[in-house]
């Protein structure tokens, strides 16, 4: 990779593509795996996402915290495999083909054929895989997708084979049927954790329904359900045993109802709606015989006592009726209470007349054939009229959505292959008590609650695409054999084996030993997340495979993803684990929130609320981010709107600082070797360190960094880690870099400047290092241009930052005491400039007295030891360190700490609240002494109080002040600067003038440059007054107008200060030309490149367009430069258009004013020129002409003393009657002229110069102005709209 330049501007994104070029070339990933081998293994295990859709922000904030951590892990002397997985199986391939091919239950995949159905699914289940590849390729994940594992690779589904096997052995898998969540769409049941990923708010219908009393058919039980469909199934009713039931005459139909006391509410709306007959407890009502709704199973009256009322503590009083209608096949509590009756067994056969599409079986007769949703309605009818729909309405609440359909999900009873899991509750607690979560909240509440419910876990599915689930069975049940590898399938069928899908093994039959014929396998396939449960044994083949590496590293030190897998992967993993080994698969897990969109809701595809994560990198680079994703409350399992204008940010406040300060140093220390011809070189073996005592802060500053980041990423908390590191490039730029400047550059001897230098250098490659795992990119880039500077002589390869180790804290660089000095000034500098920014007090502008008033000693001490630094960085003259706060009138107050306090007190803090504000000086005084005080009966210790300075100005206090506290310091500015003070403030700010000039000109600081003004006369004496201050810090001398004739101008711009005009042109010295802006860095929009002091001619570029039904509206004439004449001072373009009359009416230009902005848009200022209109240059524009008369013609420019050179590349063709610029015509009020979004040819005007132009042309003020390509004013002109010229040449534009 080409070193990066310090002296270059950077273009993030295009930078991160060199890298990964850079990585491509050298093989970097793999080339770390080779130098880590035979370290100490570090395993990881990587949840296998599905191939079936591209990856999302979750998914790259699980990617980034995976990436962080095995990346530090390396670093720190591991070696780590990262091997990337698929999951391949399950509902989300399978509802992809059924959608693709029509399909709509079993039948049609029986039609099909297993075979034909698995291939189609085989052909997309890795349709994503290469994107996925490329995306987190462009994040920068190391991971291993060429070496990765399939859950669909013949030898995973083997492993998951053994696994089935050895829980079978142990007796821990049966076959039964439970009320499970059903997907209709998919013909499946899911499990409990994946039916509670997708609840949504929905509206039901809610019915109250008669059940009439065989003893007494005037007498009606009443039982409310907001699942209709369940009716036709009903078996029983429920009532509680201890509740108060009441039986009630319905005063307005005379009808006589039974249901609980406190749930009178859900038929009556009042008191006199219905007259109370009796009360008595639920117990009562047990065995009581009513009326079924339906005759479609009413021989289970007979066979089993159906259609009678039981009694349990599960019903509830914030609902319905408080009697509960009992469908045991449709319900969890309903087939648990009628087992417990009798009302059904589980021998007998299920009565669930709806098949896996839910649509009503033969059985019920009248609602056959139609989805048990869309039956409710009719359901509704016919209860209505048999008189028995009591009452009808709808409720609204959350209910379970399938997480792959969208569609509603039933609950269902469904014969399944079981794994028992209630019996392990107690250890799975105890295997998750050996593992360590981040956040702990997590894993103690939300995981640890689910698994105090752990319920037997349904493995099987009725479907094709899946690891066939191993078991053979006779006809009649009695014999079943487990297969638990291949090998053992191949002994006992006779039949090699080369793939275990079901089209494979189906048909594959195994002799019985009991002489009952074969044994066939069953047609269930496992569920997936068996599988994914699976995946540290399957991934390595075991224990067919790398059975020691197994066992070796099992745990896994690490895993992570998102806070939805507490009841998905981190459940199955710990349930398979557990009942395999009896302890944890992993020993420490990150667990990270959800990242909605920036609304707040999910993402959503369709609605297109989030921005396209690719589109994101394109702008911003990835590691932009990385660090905003992992410095962001999803770290901590909290969720996060993703906001793009985050992103930006860490762009602007952390990247951009921390290359700024790399390129500052690049650029003074190649200085330093030009001027000394000594070459720097930083080892970080040397014993020697600088004895200044900023560069003892930073390297203190920068090793306790160290020790914290290496302390809190071995506890895995990248929540406590990022925003230390981002801080720290602050601390480095705005702290370190800018106070050090001087020493820096070499301004205080070139001894003090090596010092500062090889500090500076040292610093950054240590926080490059520590930043390497979290922004692989900007770190790569900065050490290619960083490592010529070092001394890695001990590194086994130094290519890349990433093949270097970590670190390690030096304890002897640690300088606790400095740091905290430091920290204080910091707070006095930082309240100096709030209060300078409460009245409006520039930096530039020096003030007389700061003064700070301190609590204690150590803090005056350590104040005045760095008195230097806090006159220069508040711009003032003298520093008063102080603990006497009467002599300004200053006082002690004391307010409570509520959140401490407020737990200790409880309601008595309110009382005592009063008293604490009244503590005297005295009093807090001794409260800070002695760390406790009484106040009204309650001790108050350390940390109860918040002592504040309050500063009064009333009475002898010096007036001249104002104040600022952070609670320990006080700080009071003299803000009444005197004549001098305001002089050298001027002078400042024509230093910041000319520096920021240079900045745009792209001049670096070593160039030989001579710098001219032109100024208003009061600013011509004070540069005059402070020419040695602005000769050292500019390292020029400005020199007063004219510019010399002959000079090689660079660049010209007026820049006024206030009211004080100024204009600062910039040339080359003798010698001193080189070209400019021809580095790496891409140009930024609205600016152009500086070849040679002026930019690459577009002389190439042909006239704009004409816009035959809009011309202009203002008079032009076109400009062509010809005989060798160049635009400069920043220009590129050879052609142009000036408008002469803008708006029109307005008064015309003289030749003189003509000749001058003919010099400005070239950027010819100060030189001689000659104006033609012929190509041939024998018709001269001469300075007594008429300039109206050149309006629609084409002027030729050239220098005065022109040579007989040919044309710069301009052609006859160049002469066109319509202006060679892009253009748009502007209205407001009735007022109309031109504007030119582009002059020269070639040269586009940005929308804040379109801007500027416009409000000149029109009188208005600049700040308000807004431009708007419709006359309602419901299309403003963006920046996006100025990229393409063509799209708004010739339109008529609108003044806001």
């Amino acid at each position: 990779m080409a070193e990066s330049s310090g002296t270059e501007a950077i273009n993030f994104v295009k930078a991160e593509e060199k890298v990964l070029q850079f990585w491509k070339e050298i093989d970097a990933f793999q080339t770390s795996l080779q130098l880590s081998k035979g370290r100490p293994k570090y395993t990881f295990y990587d949840g296998p996402p599905f191939a079936t859709g591209l990856p999302h922000y979750g998914h790259i904030l699980a990617g980034t915290i995976k990436d962080v951590v095995t990346r530090w892990a390396h670093q720190s002397g591991f070696y780590v495999d990262r091997r990337f997985g698929w999951d391949c199986h399950g509902l989300p391939v399978e509802f992809e083909i059924d959608k693709k091919l029509g399909i709509n239950g079993p039948d049609d995949v029986e039609k099909m054929g297993i075979a034909n159905y698995n291939n189609e699914c085989r052909k997309i289940v890795q349709r994503y895989s290469a994107d996925w590849k490329e995306i987190m390729g462009r994040f920068a994940r190391w991971i291993d997708f060429e070496n990765d594992y399939r859950t669909m690779y013949p030898s995973f589904m083997e492993t998951v084979w053994w696994v089935f096997k050895q829980l079978f052995n142990k007796g821990l898998v049966y076959k039964g049927y439970k009320v499970m969540p059903f997907s209709t769409a998919c013909n499946t049941p899911l499990s409990n954790f994946e039916s509670g990923q997708n609840y949504k708010e929905v509206v039901d219908p809610a019915v109250i329904v008669s059940f009439p009393l065989v003893e007494d058919p005037g007498v009606s039980l009443l039982a409310w359900t907001t699942t209709p469909w369940t009716l036709p199934s009903n078996l029983g009713l429920c009532a509680h045993p201890e509740q108060t039931y009441v039986k009630v005459k319905d005063l307005s139909t005379s009808k006589v109802y039974i249901l609980m006391e406190l749930r009178l509410t859900a038929l009556f709306k009042t008191e006199e709606e219905y007259t109370i007959l009796e009360k008595f407890p639920g117990k009562q009502l047990e065995g009581k015989k009513y009326i079924p709704l339906f005759e479609y199973f009413i021989e289970y009256e007979k066979k089993t006592g159906a259609f009678k009322v039981m009694i349990d503590s599960y019903v509830t009083t914030d609902a319905g009726t408080g009697i509960v209608h009992q469908a045991p096949y449709f319900g969890e509590d309903d087939q648990r209470v009628c087992l417990s009756y009798g009302v059904i067994t589980k021998d007998m056969k299920m009565i669930c007349p709806v098949d896996p599409s839910g649509k009503f079986t033969d059985e019920v007769s009248d609602f056959k054939g139609l989805h048990v949703k869309d039956a409710d309605k009719e359901i509704v009818k016919m209860l209505k009229a048999k008189g028995r729909l009591v009452h009808q309405g709808t409720v609204k609440h959350s209910y379970p959505f399938c997480w792959r359909s969208e569609t509603p999900l039933i609950y269902k009873a469904v014969p399944s292959w079981f794994v028992r899991v209630q019996h392990a509750a107690d250890r799975l607690l105890e295997s998750t008590k050996e593992t360590y979560w981040v956040p702990e909240f997590v894993k103690e509440k939300r995981f640890g609650n689910w698994l105090r419910e752990a319920r037997d876990w349904a493995i099987s599915r009725n479907r094709y695409w899946g690891t066939p689930i191993p078991l053979w069975v006779s006809d009649d049940g009695e014999e079943v054999v487990c297969i638990g590898s291949v090998a053992e399938l191949e002994e006992l069928t006779g039949v090699k084996v080369t793939d275990l899908h079901r089209e494979f093994v189906d048909n594959l039959t195994i002799p019985s030993k009991t002489n009952r014929g074969v044994l066939r396998r069953v047609p269930e396939v496992f569920d997936c997340w068996f599988e994914s449960g699976s995946m540290p044994y399957g991934k390595v083949h075991y224990p067919f495979e790398s059975r020691k590496d197994f066992e070796e590293s099992f745990p896994a030190n690490f895993v992570a993803e998102g806070i939805d897998q507490t009841r998905g992967w981190f459940y199955t993993l710990i349930v398979v684990s557990t009942l395999l080994y009896g302890k944890p698969p992993f020993k420490n897990l990150i667990c990270n929130g959800l990242v909605l969109a920036g609304d707040g809701q999910k993402m959503s595809k369709r609605k297109k609320n989030y921005p396209d994560p690719i589109e994101v990198v394109n702008k911003y680079g990835a590691d932009a981010i990385r660090l905003y994703l992992v410095n962001s409350p999803a770290v901590r399992a909290d969720n996060l709107r993703f906001k793009e204008d985050g992103v930006r940010d860490v762009l602007k406040d952390v990247f951009l600082p921390w290359y700024n300060a790399f390129r500052f140093l690049d650029q003074y220390v190649n200085i330093y070797e030009q001027e000394t011809g000594e070459k720097i070189i930083v080892s970080e073996r040397s014993k020697t360190t600088s004895d200044n005592y900023m560069d003892r802060w930073i390297l203190s500053f920068t090793q306790s960094l160290v020790k914290f980041v290496q302390k809190e990423m071995s506890e895995y908390h990248l929540y406590t880690v990022t925003s230390p590191l981002v801080k720290f490039i602050e601390q480095l730029t705005n702290w370190y870099v800018r106070m050090n400047r001087k020493r820096l550059k070499g301004d205080l001897g070139k001894a003090d400047s090596k010092k500062a230098l090889e500090t500076l250098c040292q610093v950054i490659f240590v926080i490059t290092r520590i930043m390497a795992p979290f922004t692989p990119f900007l770190t790569e880039t900065i050490y290619q241009g960083l490592k010529d500077r070092l001394d890695l002589s001990g590194e086994t390869d130094t290519r890349s930052v990433h093949f270097l180790m970590l670190p390690k804290p030096k304890e002897a660089l640690i300088e606790e005491k400095i740091e905290r000095a430091v920290q204080r000034m910091q707070a006095v500098i930082e309240l100096g400039r709030v209060v300078r920014d409460r009245k409006t007090l520039p930096l530039k502008y020096p003030l007389k007295e700061v003064v700070a008033v301190v609590k204690d000693q150590e803090s005056m001490d350590d104040l005045r030891t760095l008195e230097g630094y806090i006159l220069e960085e508040l711009n003032v003259r003298q520093l008063t360190v102080t603990m006497d706060k009467s002599a300004y009138g200053v006082r002690l107050r004391a307010e409570p700490d509520h959140k401490q306090l407020g737990k200790k007190l409880m309601s008595a803090l309110k009382e005592v609240t009063p008293a604490i504000k009244a503590l005297t000086d005295e009093q807090i005084e001794r409260y800070q002494c002695n760390g406790q005080l009484e106040v009204e009966g309650f001790l108050m210790e350390e940390g109860d109080l918040r002592v504040l300075y309050h500063f009064d100005k009333s009475g002898d206090t010096p007036q001249q002040f104002e104040a600022h506290s952070n609670g320990k310091i006080l700080v009071l500015l003299d803000i009444e600067p005197d004549e001098a003070m305001l002089n050298e403030g001027l002078a400042r700010e024509v230093v910041n003038r000319v520096q920021k000039l240079r900045k745009e000109a792209s001049l670096s600081p070593t160039d030989n440059i001579h710098v001219y003004y032109k100024a208003a006369q009061k600013l011509v004496k004070i540069i005059d007054d402070f020419s040695d201050f602005i000769h050292s810090t500019v390292k020029q001398p400005l020199q007063p107008y004219p510019v010399p004739s002959g000079a090689d101008v660079i660049i010209t711009k007026q820049l006024p200060i206030k009211n004080d005009a100024l204009e600062i042109t910039i040339a080359w010295g003798e010698g001193g030309k080189r070209q400019l802006g021809t580095g790496d860095a891409s140009t930024a929009p609205g600016k152009t490149k500086l070849v040679n002091g002026s930019p690459a001619p577009s002389t190439d570029l042909p006239p704009a367009p004409q816009a035959k039904n809009a011309p202009p509206c203002s008079s032009f004439v076109n400009l062509v430069l010809c005989r060798g004449c160049k635009p400069g001072q920043g220009r590129s373009g050879c052609s142009a258009t000036l408008l002469l009359e803008n708006p029109p009416g307005t008064n015309g230009l003289s030749y003189a004013t003509f000749m001058e902005q003919v010099q400005a848009v070239f950027g010819l200022r100060g030189l001689k020129l000659a104006l033609y209109l012929d190509l041939a240059l024998t018709q001269e524009v001469k300075s007594n002409a008429s300039v109206s008369t050149l309006a629609g013609k084409t002027v030729y420019v050239c220098h005065l003393k022109g040579n007989n050179d040919s044309p710069s590349g301009v052609t006859e063709a160049a002469a066109v009657k319509w202006p060679i610029c892009h253009y748009v015509n502007v209205e407001c009020n009735g007022r109309k002229g031109t504007l030119l979004l582009e002059n020269p040819r070639g040269d586009h005007l940005s929308l804040r110069e379109l801007d500027a132009q416009a409000a000149a042309v029109m009188g208005v003020p600049a700040k308000k102005m807004k431009l708007s390509q419709s006359k309602d004013k419901a299309s403003d002109v963006t920046a996006k709209d100025l990229q393409s010229l063509s799209g708004l040449h010739g339109k008529t534009l609108y003044v806001l």
